[in-house]
């Protein structure tokens, strides 16, 4: 499976994430990906890739300059100018000692907002509509701005329709989001997944005063993603960012068990004691691999019908698999070992469950990684009626079993055993395979 992994442990922009994903394409592959931007006709803009290197690293930086102006390059305002996020709605944070240090590429600007035309999200679609790129790219360009704009709008308490976007940066910012979107469109992974956020740390003064890091927009697209903040006291995830992992990413954990084929150093713009990358490896993983937690405890005051309960109620929200094992407890009292098996984002709902339906005070957990083999669920019609089947292979295995309650049914229905039932169908199925 084509898998895409996205460290992300200096944070996100969208200019770092796009150089990172252009960094996983051959030479040629680049230079029609920056051709194709610059044919898309994003007004008055003009991108291009640029080597560089932080500590040492070779990596890619991905500029846009608009109308012919780069940003972060205009002359230093660095007492009296506001900085935001490629002009997103009231993410304006003047410079103070925190923000000496910010390091994504298009992240500041110098401009007095009072003289400056705003484009609502309509607007910015429409532009967006208007680009020559394939169709899909566009919807995916749409929907990383509609997660921007719900997040500003939960922020500052007002409707979608009445967010609107600093013009200075609008362009800047489509040139980041677009660029990421083709980038991503073009590689085609099966799956992206990626590390927990940096976030970054300290605080940034913004137009409503000084607030923490990350910034209140970033903050809520960041919901329900894993995030930490580091050493660094700088803004490390942007809302550009923020939207784009928050739309690409299917999950969060380690680096999955891949074979790497190529990697992709997208470079912030400043200096750190840390290399200031955003690093992206493409590789195929085995599908075969998998990892599962087991969340467990232990009981010795409870029924065997109220524990077939308890399997129950797991087995129908979330759990993958529930077995019990006898076991001797303290004073040599007998009692049960449940074992529940589910995936990492169903872990604390597990644990929730357990509680409720269970006298256990206290529950364990911990990861295992599990080897299995491709399943494919089937059926057929057969003169015994519709039977659903499934099929288990991989590694020159294959093994093929028939739905259970479809052979209780048969069963009933014929008056015969289970067995016989199986014997009736098995021609049908291995004939069909």
């Amino acid at each position: 499976m084509k898998t895409l992994y996205l460290d992300l442990g200096m944070g996100a922009a969208g200019d770092m994430l796009t150089s990172a994903l252009a960094g996983l394409l051959t030479e040629d592959e680049r230079a029609s990906f920056i051709k194709e931007i610059n044919d898309a006709g994003i007004p008055g803009a003009k991108c291009c890739l640029k080597e560089d290197k932080r500590c040492g690293i070779k990596g890619l930086r991905y500029i846009v300059a608009v109308d012919g102006v780069i940003e972060g390059e205009e002359p230093d305002h660095s007492h009296d100018h506001e900085h935001h996020d490629h002009g997103h709605h009231d993410e304006h944070h003047d410079h103070d000692h925190h923000h000496e240090h910010h390091h994504h590429d298009h992240d500041h600007e110098h401009h007095d907002h009072e003289h400056h035309h705003h484009s609502s999200l309509a607007q910015i679609e429409e532009i967006i509509d208007s680009l020559k790129l394939k169709e899909k790219v566009k919807e995916d360009i749409k929907n990383v701005y509609r997660i921007l704009a719900e997040a500003e709008a939960f922020v500052h308490g007002t409707e979608v329709s009445h967010i609107h976007f600093h013009e200075v940066g609008t362009m800047d910012a489509i040139a980041d989001i677009a660029g990421a979107c083709l980038a991503m469109d073009r590689i085609g992974p099966v799956r992206v997944t990626a590390s927990p956020v940096n976030v970054g740390g300290g605080k940034v003064r913004c137009a409503h005063g000084i607030l923490p890091v990350p910034a209140p927009a970033a903050a809520r697209i960041l919901t329900d993603v894993p995030v930490y903040e580091g050493d660094i006291r700088s803004e490390l995830c942007t809302p550009t960012g923020a939207a784009l992992i928050k739309y690409f990413a299917d999950d969060f954990g380690k680096m999955p068990l891949i074979k790497a084929e190529a990697y992709g150093y997208g470079l912030g713009k400043k200096e750190f004691e840390e290399a200031n990358i955003l690093r992206a490896v493409l590789g195929a993983e085995d599908e075969k691999s998998d990892e599962i937690w087991e969340v467990s405890c232990n009981v010795d005051d409870m029924t065997g019908e109220d524990i077939a309960f308890a399997a129950k109620m797991l087995l129908e929200d979330k759990a993958l698999d529930v077995y019990t094992v006898p076991i001797s407890m303290k004073k040599s009292r007998p009692g049960t070992l449940i074992c529940v098996m589910c995936r990492e984002e169903d872990q604390e709902r597990i644990t929730d469950l357990l509680f409720k339906y269970t006298t256990t005070i206290g529950v364990r957990k911990h990861v295992s990684e599990r080897t299995v083999l491709k399943r494919e669920e089937k059926e057929i019609d057969t003169p015994c009626g519709l039977i659903r089947y499934k099929i288990s292979s991989g590694g020159g295995f294959k093994r093929i079993k028939i739905e259970h309650d479809d052979l209780e049914a048969l069963a009933k229905e014929r008056n015969i055993s289970v067995e016989d039932a199986r014997l009736l169908v098995s021609d049908y199925i291995d004939t069909e395979e």
